[in-house]
């Protein structure tokens, strides 16, 4: 049986220092992010990313954009750089409010709490940042960067979403992580009581992970007392250490059978405890849904700003994908040159938007707008494809409005997308 889907992180000293310092103050938006978040109204919204692309080590599976550099980064060079990219960015965006930001990577908590205060400024200055939106910021649990917590909350960041991964030392090992379990727990609890809303990721269908021992790891975790659950199965990524390894036949995943039966382990037991599945690998509870992630899953616009980071942003009736350079000495280069780092936009078609749409939307437990769609698309779902879907219990219709994958088509996501996007 098929795997689900899975879901999409020292430049030189500048000759000219820039003008801006960072100074240990509490950013000027952090008092507005209270406890209590903007209700979420089921709308796209409009989300800013910002990508910092450091890591302190490369994990084996990964294959973001991230980087491991052994002399200290010039924050100040890199955020001057964030800050130019974001007037080219609320250029093409025009006007907007937003709706979340997410600092993302790479190892976001490698930056000092001075840098992100500056950060959200930045973003506070270019676009309009009301009360009570979410700020979320990615976070290794390493004991080092925990205890800059404070300084993240104090600048404004009401969300953390922790890089745990496992919660045994054998498999922390295996998986890269610099951190133990001890330091995970540690963090967890700090993260707890620091910030309005905690997340932390696992990898499951490790190699040779039974269901008894990922069902335990599992309630371990949800016993933490978070709201949020980021579930991933091990993807074997080209490009990657792991990959190397796999293709020699030294590392060997979980077949297709059990990795579903994996799946179904994870959406039973975080079902049991109140924390379904509305996407096919994040679990909340009710209210606690990443609302940053239900941008990109509800086709919204976000700008993407730092190396490597990609945007969505509709200006004039045309929808533009926007990417930088991945490099992060050369987008530094590129954006003191020029002001922005992009290589390259390309202004989506009707067609190329309602692929988008649909292969995002039907990641959601809520599922797809079938009239946004439609008036992308220009033409109705294929009847007979549907039907033939619809036959095998892998889609259904939630009224006459919308379309969405049942448990079963969460495991063939890809193919259920391709079926109807013909």
């Amino acid at each position: 049986m098929p795997k689900p889907c899975r879901t999409a992180r020292a430049p030189s000293s500048s000759s000219s220092k820039p003008a801006w310092r960072p100074e240990p103050k509490v950013n000027a938006i952090a008092p507005l992010h209270a406890d209590r978040l903007l209700p979420d109204t089921g709308e796209p919204g409009f989300g800013i990313y910002v990508h910092w692309p450091f890591c302190a080590a490369k994990c084996p599976y990964c294959d973001f954009n991230s980087h491991v550099r052994h002399q200290p980064v010039d924050q100040l060079r890199f955020t001057a750089a964030f800050f130019k990219e974001m007037e080219t960015m609320r250029r093409l965006s025009g006007p907007k409010t937003v709706t979340s930001i997410f600092l993302g990577g790479g190892t976001p908590s490698l930056m000092d709490p001075a840098t992100v205060s500056a950060i959200l400024d930045g973003i506070a200055r270019h676009w309009h940042v009301p009360d009570g939106i979410e700020i979320t910021m990615e976070a290794n649990p390493s004991s080092v960067e925990a205890t800059r917590f404070r300084g993240y909350r104090a600048a404004g960041v009401n969300r953390v979403s922790l890089g745990v991964q496992a919660l045994n030392d054998t498999d922390l090992r295996f998986l890269g992580r610099l951190h133990d379990v001890a330091d995970a727990l540690k963090a967890i609890k700090l993260a707890r009581d620091i910030f309005p809303r905690m997340s932390f990721d696992l990898i499951y269908a490790r190699p040779n992970q039974t269901r008894e021992a990922w069902e335990a790891e599992l309630r371990q975790a949800v016993s933490y007392a978070v709201d949020h659950l980021s579930l991933y199965q091990l993807t074997i990524e080209e490009g990657t250490p792991f990959y190397g390894l796999h293709k020699a036949g030294k590392l060997v995943v979980p077949d297709d059978d059990l990795s579903a039966d994996l799946y179904q382990a994870t959406q039973e037991i975080t079902e049991s405890f109140g924390m379904p599945a509305y996407e096919v690998s994040n679990h909340a509870k009710p209210g606690a849904e990443s609302r940053h992630n239900l941008t990109y899953w509800r086709y919204g616009d976000y700008a993407g700003i730092g190396p490597g980071a990609h945007g969505r942003l509709t200006r004039g009736g045309s929808k533009i994908a926007t990417a930088t350079e991945r490099r992060p000495e050369t987008w530094l280069e590129q954006v003191e040159a020029q002001g922005h780092g992009m290589v390259d936009q390309e202004i989506l078609g009707s067609d190329e938007q309602a692929d988008e749409l649909l292969l995002m939307g039907l990641r959601l437990r809520e599922g797809v707008d079938l009239a946004r769609w439609q008036q992308l698309s220009g033409r109705d779902p294929d009847p007979v494809r549907e039907q033939t879907l619809l036959e095998h219990g892998f889609i259904e219709r939630i009224g006459n409005s919308r379309l969405r994958c049942t448990p079963s088509g969460m495991l063939i996501l890809d193919a259920v997308v391709a079926d109807l996007a013909c």
